[in-house]
């Protein structure tokens, strides 16, 4: 139960880098192009940032080309439920564009977490505790992104 919060709070401040990599992101593309095209950049940008953080920080686990290829399907279900939310907030209920992904963002962090435990650490808790080993090191993994 203890490894599961410590998880959980590693993945909040992941998401607290990621979510400020992304509004920087945004606010810079903004000014040069549509509010959704900047969006899109912004995310997929952060969203590289976010698989190494999550892969080494939040999960413990070593990045692949597996999981790097695989991470951006965990977050389909991320960007379609906050691109409909940020299209909802400014189109319907008229928010402000530079406040309404933020708030869209919020809305898909449960999803988020669970997709992307589900691709970096495949068997849940004993791949977990199989990959950290007796002396807490990562597992060898084939294929590492990290070495190549």
């Amino acid at each position: 139960m203890r490894g599961q919060l410590g998880q959980i709070v590693r993945f909040g401040v992941v998401g607290g880098i990621n979510t400020g990599t992304f509004y920087g992101c945004y606010l810079l593309l903004h000014p040069w192009m549509p509010y959704f095209a900047a969006y899109s950049i912004a995310f997929v940008l952060s969203m590289v940032g976010s698989f190494f953080l999550n892969t080494y920080f939040t999960y413990r686990t070593r990045p692949t080309w597996k999981k790097f290829a695989l991470f951006p399907l965990t977050n389909v279900t991320n960007y379609l439920v906050q691109s409909v939310g940020l299209y909802a907030l400014v189109t319907w209920a008229g928010m402000d564009d530079r406040i309404a992904p933020l708030v869209a963002a919020v809305v898909a962090i449960p999803f988020t977490y669970l997709l992307a435990k589900k691709i970096l650490v495949p068997g849940g808790r004993k791949a977990q505790s199989d990959a950290t080993g007796p002396a807490g090191d990562a597992g060898v993994e084939s294929d590492s992104v990290a070495t190549r």
